[in-house]
């Protein structure tokens, strides 16, 4: 059996083990496409906000949110840059409260409750095939495993896609679709023509959602730049070593939160200040301000609110449309003084974290944009159909064998 025959039969036992988990990913992948769009559009519209001389402080949007809804303890206020734009409180898990930055009337937590009910649903199909509760891990689990043997299949596609001659006809068959065909012979020509279009981003899509997945594969990331790999999440809490959270620690397949490649960790563990309770030292426009002169062409600033002994605050700048890592900065500022501790901008990070933030953002497209996003849905949909029409030529070659065993019993007796 030659390089090619093993290839091709690994190639089509990982489709078909793997292939209704590969479809279900692929599906609510390209779903997923635009959900932080659709989901910010969804939660401000119907906000009227306008603007007049100045602005709230920071301080005075986190007072007086306080005088009006008591009960909450918001754990990190955000601010944007633009004129029309709610001011937000971050209230608990994926909740925001939008405040107008003007008058500090609170606006509520969004009109996007049924748009975020979807994608809720559509992320725990493509993270966990709808597990919940103690069968999750088991879930993430098959996710993960069918994801590594997608990555395999698309690399194993190209290399079985090569054609064995350059001839134009040849080529034309596999790299472009043809009208009229049916059954095998279009299954064939659609599997092979968006197996072509598709491969490299595509790859870099799985390759991303594989980082995500396995721990031994971010180590490999920062391994190839000749890094040590980071402690696993929560091994500074147990006494394993520095930095207290790995580089894909909170984050997940799709929507999952960047915190751990922003910083964020400095704060993660300590409770919020008490609702309406002033920052003790430096105000906190005062930090605001000395962030935004660090990056003139900043669009969100985020501020971290600090526990009551807390000596420092962190800041999350974003100059970007918040999924690019590559525009994004954390701040820290000594809470007495206000001055500057750290600042980190992407371009402070090693390579090899630079490498496994690119992966993670690559595997939405994110990293580059709304282009790239459009690229990596487009290319998530064709995986569907990749894994659909090879499913399709898999039964049809099952079929096959099958008549011809029907066949050869009678002239065996």
């Amino acid at each position: 059996m030659t390089f090619r025959s093993i290839l091709f039969w690994l190639h089509l036992a990982c489709g078909v083990v793997a292939g209704i988990v590969i479809f279900i990913m692929s599906v609510t992948g390209a779903l997923l496409t635009y959900q932080r769009q659709i989901t910010a559009w969804a939660d401000t519209r119907g906000y009227d906000i306008q603007p007049v001389t100045q602005r709230l402080s920071a301080d005075d949007i986190v007072a007086r949110v306080a005088e009006q809804r008591p009960d909450l303890s918001p754990t990190a206020v955000m601010v944007r840059s633009e004129p029309t734009a709610p001011a937000s409180l971050t209230i608990g898990a994926g909740r925001q409260l939008f405040v107008d930055p003007y008058t500090g009337a609170v606006l509520g937590e969004g009109n996007g409750q049924g748009v975020r009910s979807f994608f809720r649903v559509v992320v725990e199909w493509h993270r966990y095939v709808a597990a919940s509760g103690a069968s999750r891990p088991l879930g993430r689990a098959v996710t993960g495993a069918s994801n590594l043997a997608f990555l395999f299949i698309v690399l194993s596609g190209l290399v079985l896609w090569w054609p064995r001659s350059w001839k134009w006809s040849t080529v034309r068959n596999v790299t472009w679709f043809k009208g009229g065909l049916r059954g095998k012979a279009r299954d064939f020509n659609w599997h092979n023509t968006i197996g072509f279009w598709s491969a490299i981003p595509l790859a870099i899509v799985v390759a991303g959602g594989v980082v995500i997945s396995y721990p031994w594969a971010t180590a490999l990331v920062y391994r190839a730049y000749g890094e040590a790999p980071p402690a696993p999440a929560g091994a500074a809490a147990r006494g394993g070593g520095p930095g207290g959270r790995g580089a894909g620690a909170g984050v997940a397949a799709r929507g999952g939160g960047p915190g751990a490649e922003r910083g964020e960790a400095d704060t993660r563990g300590e409770r919020s200040t008490a609702p309406g309770a002033r920052i003790e030292g430096a105000q906190l426009e005062t930090m605001v301000a000395a962030a935004a002169t660090q990056m003139p062409d900043w669009k969100t600033i985020s501020v971290a609110l600090p526990a009551a002994n807390a000596p420092r605050v962190v800041l999350t700048l974003d100059s970007g449309d918040g999924g690019q890592p590559q525009k994004r900065a954390t701040l820290t500022v000594d809470r007495r003084t206000g001055e500057t501790v750290r600042w980190e901008p992407f371009s402070s990070q090693s390579s090899g974290r630079k490498a496994r933030t690119w992966l993670r953002f690559a595997h939405t497209g994110e990293v580059y944009g709304l282009t790239g996003q459009t690229v990596a849905g487009l290319v998530t949909a064709g995986g569907a159909v990749l894994v659909w029409t090879g499913l399709a030529l898999a039964l049809r070659r099952f079929a096959a064998w099958r008549k011809r065993s029907r066949e050869a019993l009678p002239k065996a007796a």
